[in-house]
């Protein structure tokens, strides 16, 4: 994929305002902003437009930390309104709503972008998607459909930029069209674990690190009294990871564990205590079938 250049505009110059994105030569437009801006938000024209837009709040349950909310309108000023006074929708504190510079956005369009983007946020499973299921996608003309699923393409590019990670996952990463050089480069890889007799397979996809569906992982992470404190901590935040993943179903027991879907971990270490059960250094013990470690790989290039 060649570069992209986007324009990130903080409207009152302090990066915890409003904000407003976009890529050059792209006809999309994002604004994000905190529910406490509700009211300065409602006053920008990009509201008055047709649009989609995702509600986020913390949920401590979830994987990802993270509550979402998914949502399209004529005028999405309008909707934002309803959603301010619903006690359905009181979990929010940050909203993203994204429109079309060039006021081509038709209902019909918002409602395909609305019904992809809730499959990919499931898909994913970084988030609680209070939607459950996505809706039927709208029948567009064949131009259409295609104009939409190149402009969802450009949204997956820029929303990260805004720290919304909802959408991304290995099926997201790779929906892209790239050059073979591009995502040789880009793209770490297949590593693997191997433990006792589980083994795990990972990449780093988009510069996040993904333990692939069908990996065998440790059924528990357990607490010894010999440790030391600060091992104890590192322990604990360990079995969190862990209990989280057990209790959404990306983890089932029999046995050992098993991924259910494609995981994505803070860091290789992270990933490998994951697979282990105890402390890893993920950057010697994730390696390739050709011997190679990922920390040899990080390194690639670097004299």
């Amino acid at each position: 994929m060649s570069g992209k250049q986007i324009k990130l505009f903080l409207v009152d110059g302090t990066p915890g305002g409003i904000k407003t994105a976009e890529i050059t030569n792209w006809t999309g437009h994002l604004i994000a902003g905190a529910r406490s801006d509700l009211a300065t938000l409602l006053r920008r024209e990009e509201l008055g437009r047709t649009g989609v837009y995702v509600l986020l709040g913390d949920d401590e349950s979830s994987v990802g930390g993270i509550r979402c909310y998914i949502g399209e309108a004529d005028v999405v000023a309008n909707r934002l309104r309803i959603h301010a006074h619903s006690a359905d929708k009181d979990f929010w504190e940050q909203v993203v709503v994204v429109t079309s510079k060039d006021a081509n956005l038709t209902k019909a369009h918002a409602r395909y972008l609305e019904s992809k983007l809730i499959g990919l946020a499931n898909a994913a499973r970084r988030s609680e998607v209070t939607n459950g299921t996505a809706p039927p996608l709208p029948r567009l003309p064949e131009a259409d459909a295609s104009d939409m699923d190149e402009f969802l393409v450009q949204l997956q590019i820029v929303l990260p930029v805004l720290g919304v990670n909802l959408f991304r996952g290995r099926a997201a990463a790779t929906a892209a069209p790239r050059a073979a050089s591009a995502a040789s480069s880009a793209d770490s890889p297949v590593f693997k674990l191997r433990h006792t007799k589980r083994t795990a397979t990972a990449q780093q996809i988009d510069g996040e690190f993904i333990v692939f569906a069908e990996s065998t992982v440790a059924p528990s992470i357990r607490a010894n009294e010999r440790y030391s404190e600060s091992t104890s901590k590192s322990y604990a935040g360990y079995r969190a990871v862990h209990d989280k993943l057990v209790a959404d179903g990306s983890i089932v027991e029999n046995g050992d564990g098993r991924l259910t879907r494609d995981t994505v971990f803070r860091s290789p270490s992270q990933a490998g205590a994951i697979v282990t059960g105890r402390s890893c250094n993920g950057r010697t013990e994730w390696i390739t079938d050709d011997g190679v470690s990922f920390g040899a790989w990080e390194n690639r290039g670097v004299e």
